[in-house]
């Protein structure tokens, strides 16, 4: 895939309100070059917007993988989370929870909401590049994603 042909290429939703965890994430995917499209919110209302195509997210495409913050203003992860697993059109699409929070009762509560799998971010900004890479590699590589409906 490094050469740039594709079979298909990846969206990838990344929900993060911290500048610096954006760039971190966007060069991790870059550097591997894997064939993805990485599109960015930072609040838990623009990801509802991007999800449902409302507003200036009319043209939005729908993710085949979810990165999601759970500390975010506006509406934060966990209601994103329960809102894209009750909605019969999202509730397929993957939703890595991909945070600062180490919480056992945040963990818990994102698997009973049913997070496809949970993450605490490191501070490390080498860890941070590793966990990226893991994340895109089982992902885009290994997990048989669910076809987009139509």
């Amino acid at each position: 895939m490094a050469n740039g042909s594709c079979f298909q290429t990846v969206e990838i939703l990344l929900v993060e309100d911290n500048p610096a965890d954006v760039r971190l994430t966007t060069e991790a995917l870059k550097e591997e070059k894997f064939c993805n499209n990485l599109h960015v919110v930072n609040d838990g209302v623009e990801a509802m917007a991007f999800l449902r195509k409302e507003g200036k997210f009319a043209k939005a495409v729908r993710p085949d993988l979810i990165l999601l913050d759970l500390n975010l203003p506006k509406k934060d992860g966990r209601e994103v989370l329960k809102e894209i697993k009750e909605d019969n059109e999202l509730k397929n699409i993957p939703v890595v929870i991909l945070t600062v929070s180490k919480s056992e009762e945040d963990i818990l509560k994102s698997y009973n909401l049913h997070a496809n799998c949970y993450i605490s971010k490191p501070v490390d900004l080498a860890q941070f590049m590793k966990i990226a890479r893991s994340i895109q590699e089982f992902w885009l590589t290994i997990v048989k994603l669910p076809p987009k409906s139509r």
